[in-house]
């Protein structure tokens, strides 16, 4: 079968061809099957850009929605929902992508072309690992990189964007790729594609991109950590860096109206309020305390001792547990209610509580566990059943 024709590769900016179906073969799985064209507008997955998305029209109107594209030994077939008889070799048919999607790849193609190539100008960081996800972009460099260091490139690369500087594309001989300085992953047998972008990256890639750095609108590092001896980052561009924007404007105004702080005020605002919860957690530490020796205080030298008390932590219901364990030689337990029923712990000094946390997770759908002296966790009954419970067992 011949290879097919990649009509991407010399104008990504083109949405529709028609073509001639070269061979087509069901999926009695699905319903559907795939389809190879003569030449395609369709961009296969690989490389770290996700296939492109849309429509096969046969001669007779039938629409076929094409999910997946791959390349196989040159040839490149569209895996569709439906596979009409009429989708026969031979066949015209008329190929349309899904602008929206693939413009949104040719930005962040394009933009990590211009922030890889100025990771690697400032810091010598190669790129090793690459990925256009549904959110955002992976990108995984090969040195670590710090947050300021991280800026400087953001801000430079930004600065490519706003130059405009075209995006060039070029098929080098062999002889003059020899002489060429260029950014790759691997080795590339045949003819090889070279992605200029001047002042920024000049890089072998087969993938879309945009015709010039301004189409690619903005870039931003959402995140970054440490990953395998450099960092692993989270970038947006273009129109996913404005809906980031938006979205992040929008939550910095519900933060805002929240603390009845302007918009450039909240992280101060954020911090006083941190400060009176760190006052108030202390300050109900100290409260804890006190009901917990008062609750111990009135116990008796070998009293069961079963206390309910809404609001505590994990923490707090271990401390209770143990302070009433150091008044009585009795079964201890603190529980306090919850959404999903009831958190406990239970103690028993110089004793073994693990049979009996095994026996109340197992009759009252819980889980948890601990040392022989002290066990926690959590069950779907309420306190007054797991009392019960406890009660029985005694």
């Amino acid at each position: 079968m011949q290879r097919t024709e990649k009509y991407f590769e010399n104008d990504a900016f083109r949405k529709t061809a028609a073509g001639v179906i070269l061979a087509a073969e069901a999926d009695a799985k699905t319903g559907g099957g795939r389809i190879a064209l003569d030449g395609t507008v369709f961009y296969p997955e690989g490389g770290g850009q996700p296939a492109d998305r849309g429509t096969l029209t046969l001669a007779d109107g039938t629409v076929l929605h094409v999910t997946d594209v791959h390349e196989t030994n040159g040839i490149i077939w569209h895996r569709v929902d439906a596979l009409p008889e009429t989708a026969q070799p031979g066949a015209a048919v008329t190929g349309t992508i899904d602008w929206e999607w693939r413009f949104d790849k040719m930005q962040q193609h394009t933009g990590e072309h211009i922030l890889s190539g100025i990771l690697h100008q400032m810091f010598g960081a190669e790129n090793v690992g690459f990925h256009i996800g549904s959110d955002a972009v992976r990108m995984d460099t090969s040195v670590p990189i710090s947050a300021e260091s991280l800026r400087e490139a953001e801000l430079a690369a930004n600065r490519i964007i706003w130059e405009n500087v075209p995006v060039l594309i070029t098929y080098p001989t062999p002889e003059e790729l020899a002489a060429l300085t260029y950014r790759s992953k691997k080795e590339i047998a045949g003819q090889v594609r070279i992605v200029t972008i001047p002042g920024a990256d000049v890089c072998a890639c087969c993938g879309t991109h945009t015709a010039a750095a301004g189409q690619v609108g903005q870039i931003k590092i959402l995140t970054s950590e440490n990953y395998k001896g450099g960092v692993r980052l989270s970038v947006v561009c273009g129109g996913r860096a404005l809906r980031e924007a938006q979205a992040m404007r929008s939550r910095q105004a519900d933060i805002g109206a929240l603390l009845s702080a302007k918009a450039d005020q909240t992280a101060v605002a954020v911090h006083r309020v941190y400060d009176e919860y760190t006052a108030l957690k202390f300050a109900h530490f100290g409260l804890c305390s006190q009901l917990f020796d008062t609750l111990a205080a009135q116990l008796g030298p070998d009293e069961t001792a079963i206390r309910t008390v809404p609001g505590l932590d994990p923490d707090g219901l271990h401390r209770l547990a143990a302070r009433l364990s150091e008044a009585t030689t009795g079964l201890c337990a603190a529980l306090t209610p919850s959404e999903k029923g009831t958190g406990y712990c239970i103690a028993r000094s110089g004793g073994d509580v693990r049979a009996l946390t095994k026996a109340l997770n197992a009759a009252l759908n819980g889980r948890g566990g601990g040392k022989p002296g002290i066990c926690q966790g959590s069950c779907a009954a309420t306190p007054e059943q797991v009392e019960e419970f406890l009660k029985k067992a005694l």
